[in-house]
């Protein structure tokens, strides 16, 4: 019994590890940091990664001066439910290996899963783990991939594709050109 609970309490710290870590696959914040041109920020999910990466070294032999920044695009209210879920997980992971009875302080009687789960602890705290962990990817999954160049510039969101390279640099261009012509407007009027 004692090495069941220890297996447990190891697979315990081994999901806490794993939730405290994050999403390792994900898209590291990456800066140019000695570039002084114009902000080129991409909000993208994991699966993005790569063309990401292919974007930025085309972006930056046409634009040699631009900053480009990448991050994971995560929306706030589907953030804050992933991360409930995943405290929760290891909360009714926590319960199933103590052998708590959560219900008892509700005055209610226990569902046959939670009974099932005290007699097979181990399944059942992988259960929880993985059926959790699809919840949450599942709800991270937004298929986001938004550009912003002081303002929007692509909303993958709203347009339903990628933009091709020469949609980019087309927008760029003109983004680029507007700015430059508002700044020379803003000097010749002070």
């Amino acid at each position: 019994m004692k090495g069941l609970r220890f297996s447990l309490l190891v697979l315990g710290l081994f999901s806490l590890c794993c939730a405290a870590a994050g999403d390792s696959s994900g898209v590291k914040k990456m800066k140019m940091q000695f570039a002084t041109g114009p902000l080129l920020k991409f909000q993208i999910i994991s699966g993005y990664k790569r063309v990401f990466e292919e974007y930025t070294q085309a972006l930056y032999q046409r634009y040699p001066d631009i900053r480009i920044e990448g991050e994971n695009y995560l929306p706030i209210p589907v953030y804050h439910i992933a991360s409930f879920l995943s405290i929760f997980k290891l909360l009714v992971i926590g319960l199933i290996i103590v052998g708590r009875d959560p219900f008892a302080l509700l005055g209610v009687q226990a569902p046959g899963i939670w009974e099932w789960g005290q007699q097979n602890k181990i399944y059942a705290c992988m259960m929880v783990f993985f059926f959790s962990n699809m919840i949450e990817n599942q709800m991270m999954s937004t298929g986001a991939f938004e550009i912003t160049l002081n303002v929007p510039v692509w909303s993958k969101l709203e347009s339903g594709h990628l933009p091709s390279m020469q949609q980019l640099v087309q927008i760029l261009d003109n983004e680029m050109k507007m700015n430059v012509h508002m700044n020379t407007k803003t000097h010749h009027h002070s």
